[in-house]
């Protein structure tokens, strides 16, 4: 293949997956507002007329500003590739140090300074205009400015180190790099899971044991008859950023925790708080968890296999506006590149995902009440002004959950035998 054959792959490849994108966000947008005068029958009782419209202006609000963040974003990824972004950087960089490790940290550093500058104006916006006037933001801007400096300071510190290491690997260990860098990268991922519980998130939310009561006795005896072993119950102030609800499992080993929004249990009875942790117990019973990591390490070694054969390439490199191969150069434009040829995949990640969400739900209606899973599940599409009516081409790229219609549809026809 030639250096001209491949960006012009590349382009027609990045042109067709933003059209498709925004030709998703479009229907998604003209669905729901077609929708958004009538609440589903199955949710007439729960739902009013107004959470409902709010829930489809919340919705066409954040897929509009979507798009232009796609249109964006695939510009920036041009100026970085093909527009001669990258060499650049490379050229600007260079003359800083003496050896191709430290070389390449600094084309990474700066490549990722430049991206969070041109990623920022997108933040502030959805967090300070788009969360604010519906209702959800709780950050302060003083709280951002903290967040982006731990977050900053927390990603250099572990990242930097294990980039070190990959591009120590890559150029020390031959043709077979790539399986060098992935058992490294298995080691550290699953290192960072043991440890992001007890170390990294209480540097940004506080997490105070959950306090003696009628639910935490339900949840006790819960994780009782379920097996469930765990360092903890918590509850975590995520008051403090903003109103949507969230619960979840973190860690691995004896460091798993159980975590719970404040914000859920502030909006959910007891019994509905049981039958949310339910459903993230029948995830862990039928090794959702262990299946996702599979499949994510198993794909990084794929992902890799394929880097470790375009890194001689020279049309590799040329064909994405760099002209002078490195080790570095070659980690950023894979990855960079990437998403573009293999977004229309999508759906079949999407797929599993869904399957495990049912398998889920049946988990949690054989150890609680269906029902409880039903209002709950009600209740969080309410306050967190989630669409009833997604457009289904949309929701199947997209959407980890199935809809809400068909889930609890779902749940329904469980209760009834």
């Amino acid at each position: 293949m030639t250096a001209h054959t491949f960006s012009t792959l590349f382009l027609f490849a990045l042109v067709t997956s933003v059209l498709l994108q925004l030709w998703l966000a479009m229907r998604h947008i003209n669905h729901v507002l077609r929708h958004r005068k009538a609440v589903p029958a199955e949710f007439a009782e729960q739902i009013t007329i107004e959470a409902h419209g709010r829930a489809a202006a919340y919705t066409v609000a954040k897929t509009r500003f979507g798009m232009f963040c796609t249109i964006f974003d695939a510009m920036v990824l041009a100026a970085f590739t093909v527009g001669g972004g990258i060499e650049w950087l490379a050229k600007l960089t260079a003359p800083w140090f003496q050896s191709d490790i430290a070389q390449g940290l600094a084309l990474v550093t700066a490549l990722s300074v430049v991206n969070a500058a041109l990623s920022l104006p997108a933040s502030l916006v959805s967090t300070f205009i788009i969360e604010q006037r519906f209702g959800f933001n709780q950050m302060t801007p003083k709280l951002f400015i903290s967040d982006l400096i731990k977050s900053t300071a927390v990603g250099a510190a572990i990242g930097l180190p294990l980039l070190a290491a990959v591009l120590w690997l890559m150029g020390r260990m031959g043709d077979n790099w790539w399986l060098y860098v992935w058992a490294t990268w298995l080691v550290f991922s699953l290192a960072l899971m043991w440890i992001f519980p007890t170390f990294i998130a209480p540097l940004f939310n506080k997490f105070v044991p959950m306090e003696d009561g009628a639910m935490k006795d339900r949840i006790v005896g819960l994780l009782e008859r379920c097996g469930f072993k765990s360092n903890g119950l918590f509850v975590m102030d995520g008051s403090k950023r903003s109103s949507h609800g969230n619960a979840y499992f973190t860690g691995l080993g004896k460091s798993k925790r159980i975590v719970f929004f404040d914000t859920l249990l502030k909006h959910l009875e007891p019994t509905e708080v049981e039958a949310v942790l339910a459903h993230e117990l029948g995830h862990f019973k039928h090794r959702h968890i262990v299946k996702r990591l599979v499949w994510t390490f198993a794909l990084m070694l794929g992902m890799l296999w394929v880097l470790g054969q375009l890194k001689t390439q020279l049309w590799f490199y040329q064909g994405l506006g760099v002209s002078t191969p490195s080790t570095a150069a070659a980690l950023l434009l894979f990855f960079l590149a990437l998403p573009v040829f293999t977004f229309i995949f999508a759906p079949l990640s999407s797929m599993m995902s869904r399957k495990h969400e049912y398998e889920a739900d049946a988990y949690a209606a054989s150890q609680c009440s269906a029902n409880d899973l039903i209002t709950s599940l009600v209740k969080l599409y309410r306050d967190n002004a989630a669409t009833l009516t997604p457009d289904p081409l949309h929701s199947m790229f997209y959407d980890s959950h199935p809809p809400a219609s068909l889930r609890i549809a779902a749940l329904r026809r469980l209760n009834a035998q």
